[in-house]
């Protein structure tokens, strides 16, 4: 967005998933991937391009607002769990800045669409098309999930987003330990300065997510469904298979829990720098 900076490496973080494993590969065939793969991985470590970069800029301490609570979102605010079935607070971390809240509804998500390839192609290229409808519309109903606790909106354009999710596979980790592992999903942030034309500036976050498309639609969906945990305010996991933001994938993926609910209202109560308006 013209007029945002974002601040400098120490604020910007990653979560990275580890839910599926290849298996450990013997010496001399580790050090050949690592030479293959160490392209690979440099190509991918970055792969968003239309997120641009600007010329960094940290405000000093001085200019940081002190940490303050937002008013709770009405749905949020509303929100009872009358089986008083606990949360998993204690897992989830805050950053330098306070915990990673939105301050600004709704909550504007772009989720990428079949590309004009696919849609313009002739019969040849229809089951290519079909994964990526059915990723398109996995994902999108994850969305509408949490928008039942947090207003969101989906745009057309990631330029226009706070959250960007990516039909595209993470890259490979472990290869400098020659022990590869597949990952289903990726979430990033990055912190960035607001300039509004009215107004003053303020500090906000902005993610990219990446989702494996070669998983079936109910994993899509439960990838998609906890990595926007993740990027609406949950940075942590639960120890529960019951919860949405459980540590790892399970065969029967659970929907959106009471104790994921509750986790993100707590979260939602805390003081944070970030949407306040900076000195």
């Amino acid at each position: 967005m013209k007029g945002d900076r974002p601040l400098s490496s120490p604020f910007n973080r990653h979560l990275q998933l580890r839910w599926r494993f290849l298996p450990q590969v013997g010496p001399f065939w580790s050090g050949m991937a690592i030479a293959l793969l160490l392209s690979i991985f440099l190509h991918f470590q970055f792969p968003i391009s239309t997120l641009a970069q600007v010329n960094p800029q940290t405000p000093s301490p001085p200019s940081l607002p002190s940490p303050q609570v937002h008013p709770l979102p009405s749905t949020l605010a509303q929100w009872q769990d009358i089986g008083n079935q606990g949360d998993y607070f204690s897992e989830i971390s805050p950053t330098e800045l306070g915990y990673l809240v939105w301050s600004r509804f709704p909550v504007k998500i772009y989720v990428e669409p079949p590309s004009e390839e696919l849609v313009e192609s002739n019969s040849e290229s229809g089951t290519a098309l079909h994964r990526s409808l059915a990723w398109f519309e996995a994902v999108t109903q994850s969305l509408q999930e949490w928008n039942a606790y947090l207003p969101l909106e989906q745009v057309d354009s990631p330029e226009a987003a706070d959250i960007s999710i990516w039909r595209s596979t993470p890259p490979l980790q472990g290869w400098r330990e020659g022990n590869l592992r597949a990952r289903s999903a990726e979430t990033r942030y990055q912190i960035y300065r607001v300039n509004p034309a009215s107004g003053p500036a303020y500090l906000t976050q902005r993610f990219n997510i990446l989702l494996r498309p070669s998983q079936t639609e109910e994993y899509i969906r439960a990838a998609a469904r906890h990595e926007l945990g993740h990027a609406l305010g949950i940075w942590g996991h639960s120890l529960s298979e019951t919860d949405a933001l459980y540590f790892s994938q399970v065969r029967n993926p659970p929907p959106i829990s009471p104790r994921d609910v509750n986790t993100l209202k707590r979260i939602y109560q805390q003081p944070t720098q970030l949407g306040w308006p900076l000195d």
